[in-house]
């Protein structure tokens, strides 16, 4: 069976032959902007921006029928051409062959190493290739070549990159027209390339960004260049069987030469080395970005060397070291592993935003509102120095009709209004700010948070984008003001009220939240006008609860008895709760409310009972709850039972018995079980209907839905797709690992191992997902793992496992020790283990179950910090964890019987 194996505790990994799967990539970036994906064959991509590639961008399907790769040719003595990528006519007619070529992957965060073994003129080539954790925008890759064999090996080396060097728009617009701005000249030891202008007929600019290809080897000298693609391939050529390479013909140009108009290639011809039996020679590459000539040449300079670059690769792997600060140890050490490059994903997201990898091939970079806030709860576990203002700066986000924008900016806090005449509202945004902020507020006590102030975002949509206020002024930039004119202000609490008050009036006609342009699901996205997303709902009264809550402790906290809050807010909290369910009432008060803030906003605010107010919150939370359970729980022919997610655009309940067979959809169940909407004795149902109807070990547990078998157009586009891919029936890692976490947090451990445990054991089986280490966004239906590195089911996942798995969480700035492992999770020596930081502090917490109990049967006997005994504690107090020292690791060790 074909598998990866883990060399070390640190994620790094060994595979052999892994260009015999075809959707592999690996990504290579830094902070600093650059983000390369690089494939078993050195294909792949760099950039900096969607405006600015290096190489020629790469959807999935370029990955096996794109030539434009990082090449290094050797043209040895008495044999011919041969590529040390693998990428040459020759090798790949060997691929399906018993000749094929032996490869061998190894790979760690962020850095790559392909070798390559011909066993013909016994020659080895190694590839490594990373980027640089430092400031400097560049691709670094190493290639050796050793002879392995007994006799001399005489050959010549070439490099040969193509350089793309423009947008990515120009793929298909003015391609070569593009190609016409390029002003290419050699120099010493490279290529640069120079476009003239950023092409955009919406207003052309000045070009600001060079591109150069740049090598170097010990003791050899470069004899000359290719520094345009045509004169590297010839006539009748391509890159896999290139003129330059394979005749005379073709000369290479000295520095200094200088041409204009073409595509331009990153060729370096290196003088002819002989190798003796056992030696090797190292060559050194840098795809280097810059602003000016001198800059781009002394950065890559840098790096030119064995010393430079393996300088920069140690130092590149400790610092990405230190940022994966969260380790577990269990029975299991792949597992432990698997979860390493889960820990790593939240990072990755948050470089590349939902763009830039191969399957991620839509968007332009960046984040959307929902990202935004779920990938800060990786960050608050992870790294949550600076997520304060973060938190700050998001709800800058949020418009007082309880929506949000859309388009969101570069910068920290930025959002843009929209212009292009797109009114389009997910339903779920308001649910995810309350849940990162109450996470932050867990773990750092910072309750006081909530009485900071922020500006609230104004575009032109209104009325939840029922409408377009036509007095909207752009000029006056993106910030909602008075009716003086004057920047409104209200408190992050005020924020989180409204988009959740909003939603409670924001309802369809079974007094449900309207769906309308999608939830969490983005392809439930064709019910607009009365579709109505049961799932969220409930969430929603989750979110009322748990306000109320925080409120509480604001109160006991700090003795605020009142809170300021805009005055027009009131109508939405003085509403008769003999009136929950009369759906226009409802109407009746939020177009009201959106009516008196259109354009603006009076600017009066006025006090509110906190006591009052928390229970105005409950009464609505448990109303919710209720016409839940009393409207949506669903009993089918069979006997199993289970909650209704959905109505369709049609009014009709989605979920039950159908001709076509049974439907269910599991996000229905997963925010009924998270919220608290679900019984004890419902969860037990779910689990058996969702267990019946939707597991399937084969595609490594939990799908999305059962199959509707009908395209239909009154709830969304995933019925467009066939079943088992993507939104339609897929097992997709979000809402499974959700799924998760819903259960274990109702403490349904099993129920919730099972749905990690499926997913894990599925994604790590190389030979079924095809994929390298770590969560996919979903699996499709021949069981691969589909869309990889970018998905926010990572950080939800790492949520569920240190939370929720190990029991590690925050109350109130307090550290909580209650462990839900199973004790298969334990190692040989009855211990499970996991390292993380706390409040800026380093820890590392030790269970010890000597008896072998399972969960539900152990229970907590004795904690010790660092050696000292905290007899009767379940909890680290907040002052005895500022007290500790800021640079040791502090081991915690907790005795089960």
């Amino acid at each position: 069976m074909k598998k990866y194996r883990f060399l070390d505790e640190y994620g790094t990994f060994y595979l052999d032959n892994p260009e015999s799967t075809n959707i592999l990539y690996f990504p290579l970036a830094n902070e600093s902007g650059v983000m390369s994906c690089v494939t078993p064959y050195l294909g792949g991509d760099s950039k900096i921006g969607q405006d600015y590639f290096w190489l020629e961008p790469v959807s999935i399907e370029n990955l096996h029928n794109n030539r434009s790769t990082r090449n290094f040719w050797v043209n040895i003595e008495g044999y011919g051409p041969w590529s040390a990528t693998g990428v040459s006519a020759r090798q790949q007619l060997k691929v399906f062959s018993k000749d094929k070529e032996e490869t061998v992957l190894e790979a760690g965060i962020l850095w790559h190493r392909m070798t390559r073994y011909n066993k013909d003129v016994k020659i080895k080539a190694t590839v490594t290739s990373f980027v640089p954790c430092s400031k400097d925008t560049v691709e670094l890759m190493e290639v050796v070549i050793s002879n392995l064999g007994s006799g001399d090996l005489k050959f010549t080396a070439t490099a040969a990159v193509p350089i793309y060097g423009r947008s990515a728009d120009n793929i298909r617009d003015h391609r070569h027209v593009t190609s016409l701005l390029h002003r290419i000249k050699t120099v010493d030891n490279g290529v640069i390339v120079n476009p003239t202008l950023k092409f955009d007929e919406r207003g052309h600019r000045k070009n600001e960004v060079l591109y150069g290809f740049f090598g170097s080897a010990d003791g050899v000298n470069i004899t000359g260049f290719y520094p345009t693609v045509a004169e590297f391939i010839g006539d009748g050529g391509n890159f896999e069987h290139p003129e330059a390479i394979l005749t005379d013909h073709v000369k290479p140009v000295p520095s200094g030469y200088a041409v204009n108009g073409y595509e331009a290639m990153g060729g370096i011809r290196f003088e002819e080395i002989c190798l003796k039996p056992g030696e090797e020679k190292a060559f050194y590459l840098v795809l280097g970005y810059g602003n000016d000539e001198k800059e781009l040449i002394y950065t890559a300079e840098k790096y030119l060397s064995k010393a430079g670059f393996h300088k920069a690769l140690g130092e590149s792997k400790e610092y990405w070291k230190s940022r994966v600060n969260i380790k577990f140890e269990t029975g299991n050490k792949e597992f432990d592993n698997w979860m390493y490059w889960v820990t790593f994903q939240p990072i990755l997201r948050r470089i590349y935003g939902c763009s830039f990898l191969p399957h991620h091939d839509y968007g332009k970079g960046g984040r959307g509102w929902r990202d935004l806030w779920q990938d800060c709860l990786a960050l608050l576990i992870m790294n949550p120095a600076g997520v304060r203002e973060m938190i700050l700066n998001n709800f800058g986000g949020v418009r007082i009709d309880g929506t949000n924008a859309t388009i969101i900016g570069t910068k920290p806090g930025e959002f843009i209004a929209d212009r292009n005449n797109i009114t389009r509202v997910w339903m779920d945004h308001g649910v995810w700010p309350l849940i990162t902020t109450k996470l932050y507020i867990e773990q750092t006590g910072d309750i006081e948070i909530l009485l900071e102030e922020k500006e609230y975002f104004k575009d032109a949509q209104i009325y939840r984008s029922d409408k377009k206020d036509l007095d909207w002024d752009p000029e006056q930039g993106s910030l909602l003001r008075t009716k003086d004119g004057e920047v409104y202000k209200g408190s992050i609490l005020e924020h989180i009220l409204l988009q959740n008050l909003t939603a409670f009036y924001d309802v369809g006609e079974h007094n449900h939240i309207r769906l309308r342009g999608a939830d969490w699901n983005d392809a439930l996205d064709m019910a607009k006008e009365r579709g109505e997303s049961v799932a969220f709902t409930a969430l929603y009264a989750g979110n009322l609860s748990d306000l109320a809550d925080l409120i509480d402790y604001l109160t006991e906290k700090t003795d605020i008895k009142a809170v300021n809050i805009a005055k027009e807010i009131e109508m939405l909290l003085n509403f008769d709760p003999e009136h929950y369910d009369d759906v226009n009432k409802k109407k009746e008060v939020l177009n009201a409310y959106n009516q008196q803030c259109q354009s603006y906003i009076s600017g009066e605010k006025k006090a509110v009972d906190c006591r009052e107010l928390s229970d105005a919150l409950r009464r609505m939370s448990e109303w919710i709850k209720t016409h839940i359970r009393k409207k949506e729980w669903i009993t089918n022919s069979d006997g199993y039972s289970w909650f209704n997610g959905y109505y369709d655009n049609n009014g009709r309940q989605v979920e039950g018995d159908a001709p076509s067979g049974v439907r269910l959809m599991l996000t229905g169940q997963v925010f009924t079980v998270m919220s608290g909407t679900a019984t004890d004795e419902q969860i037990h149902k779910i689990i058996e209907a969702v267990d019946k109807y939707l597991y399937d070990e084969k595609v490594g547990g939990y799908r999305l839905n059962t199959d509707f078998k009908e395209l239909k157009t009154d709830l969304g586009r995933m019925f467009g797709f066939a079943y088992g891919h993507k939104e339609n029936g897929a097992v997709f890692s979000h809402m499974a690992v959700m799924y998760a976490y819903a259960l274990y947090k109702r403490n349904f451990v099993r129920a919730g191992f099972k749905a990690i445990e499926s997913l894990f054991r599925h994604l790590s089986n190389f030979e079924k997902s095809k994929a390298y280490p770590g969560i996919t966004e979903y699996i499709n239906d021949k069981g691969e793992g589909m869309y990889h590195y970018l998905t926010g089911s990572a950080s939800w996942l790492l949520l569920t496992v240190l939370t929720q798995m190990y029991g590690i969480k925050g109350s109130y700035g307090n550290l909580m020790l209650g462990p839900k492992l199973l004790k298969e999770q334990f190692d040989d020596e009855k211990k499970a283990s996991v390292s993380f930081t706390f409040s800026n502090k380093k820890f590392k917490v030790t269970y010890y179950n000597k008896n072998n109990k399972e969960y539900g049967d152990y229970k907590i006997s004795e904690i010790a910090l660092d050696g000292k005994n905290l007899s009767g504690l379940i909890q680290i107090d907040k002052d005895l964890i500022e007290r500790l020292d800021s640079e040791k690791v502090h081991h915690i060790e907790v005795w089960l019987i």
